[in-house]
């Protein structure tokens, strides 16, 4: 977050996508659901039982993340096999050379870079094409961090990009529009799998789906990219974005993204390099209430009936949650060192929370409660979770769209929003007893539809 006025004037972050109608399909989402699916729990990845993968890898250790990695790409091309004919009316090819390396070690030169070194997986077009991974430092690393999830993400990303060779997408295509279709592919193949079809994987719609949003988070360009730079593949709020389209839309919606469409929803524009490199701001600072309350009134058209920020003893004090709101009162509690805790990110050998938008977020979100009360709406249960991320979504598009808010958005905002949403105890798209949407998918969905949202009541149409 930066603090807008004369010591910190700043050139607005300009998100188009605020106004520009993004191409999908209009929805009222069941709270319950995810997309359609019912919200589903247990166990992630290779199926007991699941078929031989039988492709030839060369460089393979015979291990378990080669057998993890074979068994993907197995998958992801058996379900083009099936989607490309039927969605774009041609033959699927399967990619004719997979590699494993380890980047550790010395290793063969392929797409013209040397292996060692190389922590990465990647795909190469031509004859022959390449899907290669890194299985010493890479893949272990992401099945570590989020299960096996991560490496059928990882590589079904790869295989995006196959199909876009396949499909003849130009070379001279920026790479943003080349990735983010990948992103938008993979989503597709995930709904896929969440639907039951793959004989070799299983996902849930709520654990399952978030460690695939949380591997895109890991994967995310760094908060000095723009989206318009030479090898730029997206923030994770972009990312994520591209992948709800795919597993919502499928794959004839994905070859349709292009530079106008990402131009018009980046939320990538500034690099954290021309930014001022003010501090995350705290919110034990009574200067960053006053300000955060000031943007709230101003996204929400509330004067006398905002709710007041208060911190200490009160009577809306809450009990281990960041924030509370306290109806009855009109009061937005906050509990000032948990708040502090997540809005400072970690630094090396220092565990610590994911950045001030986080915690800001989080005191907005009980913020909308005020607004929904003031509406008539429920402030508890499932649709009034969705709307208060929503709504919150909607704020957090004010402070790069309005023309004079005391607060803007920083590069790496939005990516501390889908980190937090994923967090099991979210309040961003939590009701009012602090009961979070289950599915970090649906949490995300909700907050992107008030963020594109051209007006709040977009999102009492959208969750009434």
């Amino acid at each position: 977050m930066r603090r807008t006025g004369i010591a910190f004037a700043l050139l607005a972050v300009l998100l188009a996508g605020c106004t520009v109608p993004i191409e999908g399909k209009a929805r009222r989402e069941d709270p319950a659901a995810v997309v359609g699916l019912g919200v589903t729990d247990g166990p992630s990845g290779p199926k007991p039982g699941a078929p031989p993968a039988n492709l030839k890898v060369d460089g393979s250790d015979g291990g378990e993340i080669d057998a993890l990695a074979t068994a993907a790409v197995a998958d992801v091309e058996r379900y083009w096999a099936a989607r490309l004919p039927e969605t774009f009316g041609q033959e699927y090819v399967p990619v004719i050379r997979l590699l494993s390396y380890d980047s550790g070690e010395p290793g063969p030169e392929v797409c013209g870079s040397t292996t060692e070194g190389l922590v990465n997986a990647f795909y190469c077009g031509g004859v022959p094409d390449v899907v290669a991974w890194d299985r010493g430092e890479l893949l272990p690393e992401l099945r570590d961090s989020f299960g096996p999830v991560a490496v059928l993400t990882v590589l079904a990303h790869e295989l995006g990009h196959a199909v876009q060779f396949r499909l003849g997408v130009a070379e001279r295509t920026p790479t943003i529009v080349k990735e983010q279709q990948a992103d938008c592919y993979t989503g597709a193949y995930f709904r896929w799998v969440a639907e039951g079809d793959s004989p070799a994987f299983r996902i849930t719609t709520g654990e399952g789906l978030n460690q695939a949003l949380s591997t895109l988070f890991l994967i995310r360009d760094s908060a000095e990219v723009t989206f318009d730079a030479e090898g730029a593949h997206g923030n994770a709020f972009d990312r994520v974005s591209a992948f709800q389209i795919g597993f919502t839309d499928g794959p004839a919606r994905c070859a349709r993204i292009d530079t106008a469409e990402i131009e018009a929803r980046s939320t990538q524009r500034e690099s954290a390099s021309t930014a001022s490199g003010e501090p995350n701001l705290r919110l034990d600072s009574r200067e960053a209430q006053e300000d955060l309350a000031a943007s709230l009134r101003q996204a929400f058209d509330q004067t006398r009936s905002a709710p007041a920020l208060t911190a200490g003893p009160t009577l809306c004090e809450p009990t281990g949650s960041p924030a509370a709101f306290c109806s009855a009162s009109n009061q937005v509690g906050l509990n000032l060192p948990e708040l502090v805790r997540i809005g400072t990110p970690p630094r090396r050998g220092r565990p610590g929370g994911l950045g001030d938008f986080a915690a800001f977020a989080e005191v907005a979100s009980r913020y909308t409660l005020s607004v929904q009360q003031e509406a008539g709406h429920l402030l508890e249960g499932p649709v009034a979770a969705q709307r208060t991320a929503c709504l919150t979504g909607f704020w957090a598009s004010t402070l790069s769209s309005a023309a004079d808010v005391p607060l803007r958005l920083s590069p790496g905002d939005l990516d501390e929003a889908v980190a937090e949403m994923l967090a099991p105890a979210s309040l961003i798209a939590a009701d009012a007893r602090g009961e979070a949407l289950p599915a970090g998918f649906a949490r995300v969905a909700a907050f992107r539809d008030g963020f594109g949202a051209a007006d709040a009541r977009v999102c009492s149409v959208t969750y009434p």
